[in-house]
């Protein structure tokens, strides 16, 4: 005989929130015609199905906890919205990499710094890196004066954090974008005087 097998206890998918699930004994029940009264769950639950909706629990931490008749389903579908909604006004800020070598060509270099500006303008940050392969080590001083260049040109559009730094055989420096300004509210020009009037004979 095999011997019995543990299995973790199943998770029951219950709606805490909802009708009888909800375990307060009384709530602050409100209806769709704006009133509101402190009453037994009961009460509330069979109020709120006489009107053909759930009761949803909206504010369980408050005393008493608060309950609202609603459409459970259309309270989901808007919740969703909502998530769904805040999730794409949130910009995650990235760290763009360009790499460059100490003898970058002005062609080269003025399209990376184009890849640039509009990585900064996109609200992200710019990661330059200048690479040194054997003896280009030796004349790394090169390499930071491009950095400072890059930076220098791109002072309209983002900020430098910190100066370029050194790890391994690579320089690098790091630009944050620059924050839109607040535009000025523009003064009316004022209305021009009248000519003056020719007096009368």
């Amino acid at each position: 005989m095999y011997p019995g097998r543990n299995f973790p206890p199943r998770r029951q998918n219950r709606r805490e929130n909802v009708n009888e699930s909800i375990r307060a004994r009384e709530v602050r029940a409100v209806f769709p015609d704006g009133t509101s009264e402190i009453m037994p769950t009961a009460q509330a639950l069979r109020k709120a199905q006489e009107l053909g909706l759930d009761l949803v629990l909206i504010a369980p931490t408050a005393t008493p906890p608060v309950a609202k008749a609603i459409d459970y389903g259309h309270y989901q579908y808007e919740q969703k919205k909502k998530q769904h909604d805040a999730k794409k006004k949130q910009h995650v800020v990235q760290v763009k990499e360009l790499k460059f070598r100490p003898n970058t060509d002005d062609h080269d270099y003025d399209f990376k710094m184009n890849h640039a500006i509009r990585f900064l303008g996109e609200g992200n940050r710019v990661k330059a890196v200048v690479q040194f392969r054997g003896r280009e080590i030796a004349h790394a001083d090169l390499g930071k004066k491009l950095l400072i260049r890059f930076a220098g040109d791109l002072a309209a559009h983002g900020t430098v954090e910190g100066q370029p730094r050194m790890e391994g055989r690579n320089a690098h420096i790091l630009i944050s974008p620059v924050k839109a300004a607040a535009k000025p509210v523009s003064e009316k020009p004022p209305k021009p005087s009248p000519p003056p009037s020719s007096p009368q004979s």
